[in-house]
């Protein structure tokens, strides 16, 4: 695809940029928008084919063109994210309809390209940092279970933390609920509920977001500072070491 020119599409330089460009809008805008959830191919592809345009390989090629320029321009790369599949727990089958993976359709976000340092000093919405907080957070909790922990347990920590699960006011989060639902949004989590034997069991779940190998690292750097009587305690919450498993 990369050697393919739009002239084998038939379309005018003129209307390549355009799509190009509404293309490169819509991720920007819809980034914005939604606090940076993923942005699905399919969306993409029918920003494209909704003018009519049915060349096949059309929208692949737009939306190459539009990654090289959100990195030249615009400082971005734009990353692609395969939707993980959660893994069972209990009884496979049985997990909720609403949690079953969908598809394995390809996302898509968009990260800096910028040192951190110029980041923060001249991108950074100081406005959102405590949610890029409660993210980590969240993250470094499930991570240090094993990646996979039940909802009661993440709300025992967060709970540490002055984060009550029913609190609707929070005066940086508002409602907690919602703002840990936002991370399953993000795709830094993933949701998933079983049926046991003592009745239905909610769990969160890494998903490929946070299991980036950016992200990663950093969760393990700063895993590696929290003292250890505090990250056992995690682990070992009502004496069963990985309880997610």
């Amino acid at each position: 695809m990369a050697s393919e020119n739009f002239s084998d599409f038939d379309i005018s330089e003129h209307e390549k940029d355009k799509l190009v460009g509404e293309v490169i809008r819509y991720i920007l805008f819809k980034s914005e928008q939604n606090s940076g959830c993923p942005i699905k191919r399919d969306e993409l592809t029918q920003l494209i084919t909704s003018k009519n345009y049915r060349q096949r390989n059309l929208p692949a090629f737009v939306i190459n063109e539009a990654k090289a320029k959100l990195s030249s321009i615009f400082g971005y790369e734009m990353r692609e994210l395969q939707r993980s599949r959660p893994s069972v727990s209990g009884n496979p089958g049985r997990v909720s309809q609403s949690q079953q993976v969908i598809s394995d359709a390809k996302s898509y976000i968009i990260v800096s390209q910028l040192p951190a340092d110029v980041y923060k000093r001249f991108v950074e919405d100081t406005n959102s940092t405590h949610l890029t907080g409660f993210a980590f957070v969240v993250v470094s909790i499930i991570h240090l279970a094993g990646g996979k922990v039940a909802e009661e347990n993440l709300w025992h920590h967060l709970k540490r933390m002055g984060l009550q699960e029913n609190q609707e006011n929070h005066p940086n989060f508002g409602n907690t609920k919602q703002a840990l639902e936002a991370l399953v949004q993000q795709r830094y989590l993933q949701k998933e509920k079983v049926n046991g034997p003592e009745g239905n069991t909610v769990y969160y779940e890494l998903a490929e977001r946070a299991l980036d190998a950016s992200i990663n690292d950093k969760i393990k750097e700063y895993i590696s500072q929290i003292p250890t009587g505090f990250s056992w305690q995690i682990v070992q919450k009502d004496g069963n070491p990985m309880e997610a498993d």
